[in-house]
């Protein structure tokens, strides 16, 4: 499915169950839910309810950077962020994500291990660097049947500050791959000239994090190399 047609089911698409995943620090729920034409799916449902407040990100704004993370990956071109919308559900607003089928025995350092999955954890890496991911454990990539890995949880994402935090140091100083710095360079384009395709990240994320978003973007694209861990705590915990 399209990811457009997958954002239209989200959106359409009643609640029939809800039911709550435990181990994790906010109110987090696997939701059943029916689509127009009778399709029974999985979605991950997040409401803003259930976000424990945190001293350095704004009050109920995890939510709205889930879905900012998915507008960012889609502006990209980089199909990796499950299809994620704002919607009202049983608590309320919050975000929805497609559910993904996965290998829940292969995560990052399973995966990194496997030269033709690099490419996409490469990837990863420098979405991560650019959207300053706070929270990149080795479990928020799942490895799908077909061999596609998708990234979960970026609910720690966007701040105007450095926050990065993740597991991902494998390529340090190594060069970005030309193809990404492409597309990261036409993804600042669209969003500094606020295009039509950038319009939504406008209505999630604050002027100051969009600028200094803008500000990552330049700078990966002047190093031209995957950045090294920066003057605070890089890594986050638990690991995986």
């Amino acid at each position: 499915m399209a990811f457009d047609d997958a954002e239209k089911m989200l959106l359409a698409a009643e609640f029939e169950d809800c039911r709550p995943l435990w181990y994790s620090s906010n109110y987090v729920f696997l939701a059943t839910l029916c689509a127009p034409d009778g399709a029974q799916f999985a979605a991950v449902y997040k409401p803003l309810r259930g976000e424990s407040p945190l001293w350095d990100f704004p009050d109920g704004s995890l939510y709205k950077r889930e879905v900012a993370a998915y507008e960012l990956a889609k502006l990209l071109g980089w199909t990796f962020v499950p299809p994620t919308v704002v919607r009202e559900g049983p608590e309320g607003i919050g975000s929805l994500q497609v559910f993904v089928r996965h290998d829940t025995q292969s995560h990052y350092f399973v995966q990194r291990e496997n030269d033709e999955l690099v490419p996409q954890l490469k990837r990863m890496c420098a979405f991560d660097y650019v959207a300053n991911n706070a929270d990149r454990k080795g479990g928020h990539a799942l490895l799908d049947l077909d061999g596609h890995i998708w990234g979960i949880d970026h609910g720690l994402c966007f701040h105007s500050q450095y926050k990065l935090r993740t597991v991902i140091w494998d390529w340090v100083g190594d060069p970005v791959p030309e193809e990404l710095l492409h597309d990261i360079d036409r993804a600042r384009v669209a969003i500094e000239q606020r295009a039509l395709q950038a319009e939504p990240l406008y209505s999630l994320l604050n002027d100051h994090e969009l600028a200094a978003l803008c500000s990552r973007m330049n700078q990966l694209i002047e190093d031209g190399v995957f950045p090294q861990p920066g003057p605070h705590r890089s890594h986050p915990w638990p690991l995986v």
